[in-house]
């Protein structure tokens, strides 16, 4: 820049991201914090199973857990007659049985000792003490067999995701009650100008209340940081240098409001250069082309515009970059965004019911999962997507372009 005369060049966006990339920032540490707070964190670790879930052979619905062997042939007309010995409901330990009888269970509720199979309760009718079987089944059928949904010592979850709801509920599945995640990076505001005045006080002609520190926290709580505000800090370079300097002593990442431009008063680019070094400063955008970004003993030192929309623009420009260099971790698409997909696979569907398919989704494609029962809970860990069909459709087929739901946010690895 050339000072009262304005950007002897700008970076183009492109540019400015492509510098940024180019450097290394000292990364955030990692902590161990009860699951309940780690939700949108990013998991520091793998997770392996601990145990086998379910950890237990259990029935997929309602209806009487049997010997398969004793309905095959049941039909309508031919119905199989089994004597009743008893009720398994959920959380209740399993009984024994044997061959010729039947036991009443529930959709949960383990499988009876003996038993291999059930039959669903729309297919059977109680008849005094017996209950009368209309349909066959094959070995295992309706049962969700021990260690389906999770295996002992497998990878559930990778270190460098985004922790969900979803994955919240798998960590407690697997007795895991605190997770190792990456600290939310600490980021200090600091106000610069002489102009500036804090909420409350006397707003005298040429004065302005500080906005911009306080757009700025509610901005970076939303990309789950860790914000304090530093306060207003006058322009004077030793000022400003102290100021700095201090708050990298405390966080990861320090943001600038005021003082990037060209003017008499606008320091900042100038104190980041003797303590450090500029990556770029003044890009080509409207409004917003006095941001800039400077490293400082490997910490981001993020240089915005003191008029609040350009502000806001630089930073939501420049700190995804910022924060995907911090973390290791750069979110590409976030989770409840909509994208187009062709499908690798056919999705059945019932006609009048709506269907929610869980899918993965990868460079423009959906894949259907294979697992899709209600009890299975990491088909929604696998699976980063999810294909409605609607009431009026028997499915989707193969090859035909669908909308996914992403359940996850998609992200990708920095170095």
């Amino acid at each position: 820049m050339v000072r009262l005369r304005g950007f002897k060049e700008r970076t183009i966006v492109r540019d400015a991201v492509k510098a940024l990339e180019g450097v290394r920032f000292k990364r955030v540490d990692s902590e161990i914090v009860e699951i309940t707070r780690a939700c949108g964190r990013i998991l520091a670790e793998d997770i392996i199973a601990k145990y086998n879930v379910p950890h237990f052979d259990r029935s997929a619905v309602d209806g009487y857990a049997v010997v398969a062997e004793d309905t095959f042939g049941a039909n309508l007309n031919n119905p199989v007659m089994l004597k009743i010995v008893g009720e398994v409901e959920m959380g209740e330990e399993p009984i024994e049985m044997s061959r010729g009888t039947a036991v009443r269970v529930s959709t949960g509720s383990a499988l009876p000792k003996g038993a291999n199979a059930v039959v669903m309760l729309e297919y059977t009718k109680e008849v005094g003490e017996f209950v009368e079987i209309y349909r066959p089944v094959v070995p295992f059928e309706n049962v969700s067999r021990e260690g389906e949904d999770i295996k002992a010592g497998e990878v559930v979850l990778k270190a460098g995701e985004i922790l969900q709801p979803q994955d919240i509920g798998v960590l407690a599945s697997l007795g895991y009650a605190k997770v190792k995640v990456l600290k939310k990076p600490r980021v200090v505001i600091i106000s610069t100008g002489n102009e500036l005045v804090e909420i409350g006080e006397e707003l005298e002609v040429g004065k302005v209340v500080n906005s911009n520190a306080y757009m700025l926290f509610c901005a970076l709580k939303m990309y789950n940081c860790e914000p304090s505000v530093y306060g207003i800090v006058r322009d004077d370079f030793d000022e400003l240098k102290k100021a700095i300097i201090q708050a990298l002593s405390v966080g990861d990442c320090v943001i600038t409001t005021g003082g990037t431009s060209v003017g008499k008063g606008d320091l900042v680019p100038e104190v980041v250069k003797e303590i450090g070094k500029i990556v770029f400063h003044g890009i080509s955008i409207k409004p917003g082309m006095p941001t800039g970004l400077g490293v400082i003993d490997g910490k981001p030192v993020l240089m915005l515009s003191g008029f609040p929309v350009a502000c806001l623009i630089g930073f939501e420009l420049i700190f995804p970059h910022v924060l995907a260099k911090l973390t290791g971790v750069r979110v590409v698409k976030r989770r409840g965004e909509g994208v187009k997909a062709k499908l690798k696979r056919r999705i059945p569907s019932k006609a009048g019911v709506r269907t929610f398919a869980r899918v993965i989704y990868k460079d423009g494609f959906a894949e259907p999962l294979m697992t899709s029962g209600s009890g299975i809970l990491t088909s929604m860990v696998r699976a980063n997507g999810i294909v409605v069909v609607p009431e009026e459709k028997e499915g989707f087929e193969e090859g035909e372009e669908v909308n996914v739901v992403l359940v996850r946010d998609l992200i990708e690895e920095v170095t």
